[in-house]
């Protein structure tokens, strides 16, 4: 039986950071896992391509359970399954959240991860092109854009109507302020995606004392007591064939918010009369296990476009062709970015003390309830573009749950999206203000007609409309919260409350979710923070 010091579950977001920072001590013997293969298919690279990656061999393309408040949908989850994780799978977009989210995080007894605290460690993990203050980095591994190569005049022309309507310009919503209305940066390096994996596990996988095993499902963990000793993974595609490694140190869970509380349940850790039910021997109780699942929605406010100037048009065949020839040969065009463009951040309510609406817009639609939003084939080709009003804090709560005892069942996704009223208020309002948006003169020169929906009548046929667009921003977190009451799973330090050499540090851990986009928060450079420094235990 093989021992290693470090075994980390997930080479995604976190992982490949871990990785690189555990075996930055030569005398650290490090094994990843990951349950998916290599990242070798080409549109992983490509950043225009991702939604190709959806229901694809690199997507565990998960679905939650029937959603009440959703007209009942079974929504889709996509989650990277490869190395990168959804870092090789994601939209790319680079948003660390707001400056209050980690304030929340610390006043709700999780010292170190104020804002002043965890900032150096964004810095330090960030080497951003173009923006140069105390709140960016110029010397991380992790590359920092914004589009260089392509950008269409309608994210200049989204800018402008949101300042018509009062929404300030933001050059930074990484920087002192994120409110307004700006252009996003994205982790791309010279019109490729640069994932975690690029960043930060291909640069060292050569280590001699770093170990990457790909296509490894773990099964358990391994408990002496209360001591987490070592796991059992299945080896390859055949899920008869298992092997078991014995960690010296630690074992370190980046398997996700859906990956990680499934293992500590598959392994017996969790809410004890869950796992009973499902025939599984309790050795450790720990009832929030699964637990604060929460994940940002948006719904689809859309106008046709009357110039051939949106991905709609790149989808054609000839022009998708040559648009992919012009990225191979020289790394330029609509396939190097993004098919996000624009952003904003706003205040619904000027006593607010952060944003709790974001508006991506991109220069695409789906045009019609029957199109599929994560499958490109099903889009029209007719041009247009979209305002996707974002709910920011959402207080909506759900669960992660085990559907069988079988490691290989995916497990129930319970998210219950709009539960709440007040989120269902904060979309109605949003998506007024995005039509508003469209509107605006600045859309005038490209403005066909808005026709998605045609017009909004009242708050019922509105809300019908949010029902039936309503998409994850595949964003979870929160099922191994990071705090100190009887619902947390890990400590400050991201240590198993009640069990040794065990810790979980991917986005579960997160106790609220941060306002914005989720990787960048997911991505920081865990091994740098102080106590949580992996190299000195």
């Amino acid at each position: 039986m093989k021992q290693y010091d470090y075994i980390i579950v997930g080479a995604g977001s976190a992982g490949c950071v871990l990785a690189n920072r555990l075996s930055e001590n030569p005398k650290n013997q490090v094994l990843l896992l990951e349950a998916g293969g290599k990242d070798k298919k080409l549109e992983i690279q490509v950043p225009a391509a991702y939604s190709k990656l959806n229901y694809s061999e690199v997507d565990w393309a998960f679905y939650t359970e029937p959603q009440a408040h959703v007209l009942n949908r079974r929504m889709f989850q996509p989650r990277g399954k490869t190395l990168g994780g959804c870092s090789s799978t994601n939209a790319m977009a680079y948003i660390r959240g707001n400056r209050e989210d980690y304030e929340d995080w610390a006043k709700a007894g999780n010292p170190g991860w104020g804002y002043e605290e965890v900032l150096p460690y964004f810095v330090k993990s960030e080497h951003n092109e173009q923006i140069q203050s105390r709140f960016h980095g110029q010397n991380g591994m992790l590359n920092v854009t914004f589009a260089k190569y392509h950008r269409s005049p309608l994210a200049d022309a989204f800018v402008r109507a949101c300042q018509e309507v009062g929404i300030p310009e933001n050059q930074d919503f990484n920087g002192a302020q994120q409110e307004g209305a700006g252009l996003f940066q994205f982790t791309i390096k010279e019109g490729k995606r640069w994932s975690a994996a690029n960043a930060f596990l291909k640069p060292v996988m050569s280590r001699p004392n770093l170990q990457v095993v790909t296509r490894a499902h773990v099964k358990r963990l391994i408990l002496e007591g209360k001591k987490v000793v070592g796991l059992e993974y299945f080896v390859g595609s055949k899920s008869d064939k298992t092997a078991t490694v014995k960690a010296g140190k630690e074992v370190v869970l980046s398997a996700g918010t859906f990956g990680s509380p499934q293992l500590l349940m598959l392994s017996g850790i969790g809410p004890a009369a869950h796992l009973q039910e499902r025939g599984i021997q309790v050795l450790h109780a720990l009832p929030g296990v699964g637990q604060n699942l929460q994940d940002h929605v948006f719904c689809l406010i859309s106008s046709l476009c009357s110039q051939p100037i949106t991905a709609n048009h790149t989808l054609k065949t000839l022009p998708q062709t040559l648009a992919l020839l012009n990225y191979l040969l020289r790394k330029r065009g609509p396939a190097t970015t993004s098919p996000l463009e624009a952003n904003a951040f706003v205040k619904l309510k000027a006593d607010l003390d952060r944003p709790n609406l974001q508006l991506h817009f991109a220069p695409v639609h789906t045009g019609s309830y029957e199109t599929d939003l994560y499958n490109p084939d099903t889009y029209p080709r007719t041009d247009g573009y979209s305002i996707l009003p974002t709910l920011l804090k959402p207080q909506s709560r759900g669960f992660v749950a085990l559907r069988t005892a079988h490691p290989f069942e995916p497990p129930v996704i319970q998210p219950n999206y709009l539960e709440a009223q007040a989120d269902r208020e904060i979309l109605l309002e949003g998506s007024k203000l995005a039509y508003q948006i469209l509107q605006g003169a600045a859309f005038r020169p490209y403005r066909k007609q808005i026709h998605f929906p045609p017009a909004i009548v009242n708050d019922e046929m509105l809300l019908a409309h949010i029902q039936k667009t309503l998409e994850t921003v595949y964003h979870p977190v929160g099922t191994c919260k990071m705090g100190s009451d009887t619902m947390a799973v890990v400590d400050a330090t991201l240590r198993v409350h009640g069990l040794e050499n065990l810790r979980v540090v991917d986005a579960s851990i997160m106790p609220t979710i941060v306002s914005g986009n989720t990787n960048a928060p997911t991505i920081i450079d865990w091994g740098k923070r102080g106590r949580f420094d992996f190299r000195k235990i």
